[in-house]
């Protein structure tokens, strides 16, 4: 189970969604916003733990003054209580309505969930899940899985800002549920958390969360899937942490990507074939030769090669490694030579296999990236500045974080021909963007 519990998840969401990713940051923006309001009072990190936690109820009249200022909305709507008014009915006498409203939006009423639920509804999501006992367990399971895959969808649409607080209250409610569970129920939800704290690392990493905030997450995924004696998730997070490693430590990059499938545990053929493509980009970085770079994606293809076909469409709590196809495999083998100094390989493999309709949104904003990338390493200035353009449009609504990185890459890579009109155009769009 993590460090502390998160009692008051709406805190948290509140937090994150503001960009305070971890506790440290939040208390050092408090502390600034106390200091422009004139306030004496400072918090520490202990106390930030006390109010996620539901340990401290009501913030005293210094603390109420300063939590306003920073988000601006009632305190109530960050998950505190008045001791001396338990019940939350809003004044306007609508608390029945709105319970009305979210029973027909949750598990218990008629309707099944939205992509992305709102506050009051995870509420009684959470509320469920905490009297598991009174509803069927097979019904909490689908419901939670559901809500998850939701979630995970939503992603490739709206992007990480917009889910992330629907991930971190349900993290809260399986949490809160496996607590008191029974050994079996608990296991399923424990094989069901890691999966969702992988999917929070991923949210957080593509929010341009610090690099603590996303470890925490791969942490606590890979506690989740060793306590239910998952081994195949655990290897996978330890891929999804290759993954999330910077290109500058490549060689921890391959030890990672190597460890996911050397380890005491066996990934099923599509992850296996993805870690292995991760290897081969991480040997790329490190200085292998191209032959050595071919040899790795090799096995990659040989393991999808091995692969059952999906049973349906892929979801974050199906089948590891569902959504991993060969279009995928292709366009990450582009990415590998890109590394590798191949940029005219590269470019041939991401026109061929970009061209499909085989990619979410985000992700085809970020293969695109790439591609611009390569485009100028090719020599190709104009066709890599409109690329990138595409690429911008595709990524600069929903904010997708690690497309938008890619995408300054190549702007940097632009540079010495800033005077190009189309490479003007895009340098010039990103950089109104990147105050927003």
């Amino acid at each position: 189970m993590p460090e502390h519990t998160v009692a008051n998840w709406r805190f948290v969401a509140a937090r994150v969604q503001r960009g305070w990713h971890t506790q440290e940051d939040f208390a050092a923006a408090y502390d600034e916003t106390a200091r422009d309001l004139g306030e004496r009072a400072r918090i520490s990190v202990r106390q930030v733990r006390r109010w996620e936690s539901g340990e401290s109820a009501w913030p005293n009249r210094d603390a109420r003054r300063v939590l306003e200022a920073m988000f601006d909305c009632l305190l109530e709507d960050l998950g505190f209580r008045r001791l001396a008014r338990p019940t939350g009915r809003r004044p306007d006498g609508s608390g029945r309505q709105l319970e009305e409203h979210v029973r027909r939006r949750t598990f218990l009423g008629l309707a099944g969930a939205v992509p992305v639920l709102d506050l009051t509804a995870l509420d009684h999501l959470t509320a469920a899940a905490n009297h598991a006992r009174r509803h069927g367990r097979d019904e909490l399971l689908g419901h939670l899985r559901g809500t998850l895959d939701d979630a995970a969808r939503a992603d490739g649409l709206a992007g990480p800002h917009e889910v992330l607080p629907t991930a971190l209250g349900i993290l809260a409610a399986i949490n809160s549920t496996a607590r008191t569970a029974g050994e079996d129920l608990r296991r399923e939800l424990l094989v069901l958390g890691a999966r969702g704290a992988e999917l929070a690392a991923w949210l957080h990493r593509d929010a341009g969360a610090y690099a603590p905030a996303v470890a925490y997450w791969h942490h606590q995924a890979k506690e989740w899937a060793t306590l239910a004696g998952d081994g195949p998730m655990h290897a996978y997070v330890l891929l999804r942490q290759a993954q999330a490693t910077e290109r500058t430590e490549a060689g921890r990059m391959l030890d990672l990507a190597r460890a996911a499938t050397g380890g005491p545990w066996t990934l099923p053929p599509r992850p296996r074939a993805e870690a292995l493509q991760q290897q081969a980009r991480a040997l790329a970085l490190t200085g292998a030769g191209a032959d050595q770079v071919t040899r790795v994606l090799d096995r990659a293809h040989a393991a999808l090669d091995q692969a059952a076909p999906p049973s349906g469409p892929a979801t974050c709590t199906g089948p590891l490694g569902d959504s991993y196809t060969r279009e995928r495999l292709m366009v990450q083998s582009a990415i590998c030579y890109r590394e590798a100094g191949q940029s005219t390989r590269a470019v041939g493999i991401f026109g061929e296999h970009l061209a499909s309709n085989a990619f979410a949104r985000r992700d085809r904003a970020f293969f695109t990236a790439h591609y611009s990338g390569a485009l100028v390493g090719a020599g190709e200035v104009d066709e890599a500045a409109t690329t990138a353009l595409t690429s911008l449009a595709l990524a600069a609504g929903a904010r997708f974080g690690q497309a938008l990185a890619e995408l300054h890459r190549t702007a940097d890579d632009l540079a010495p021909h800033a005077s190009r009109p189309a490479v003007r155009e895009f340098r010039q769009r990103l950089g109104e963007l990147a105050p927003a």
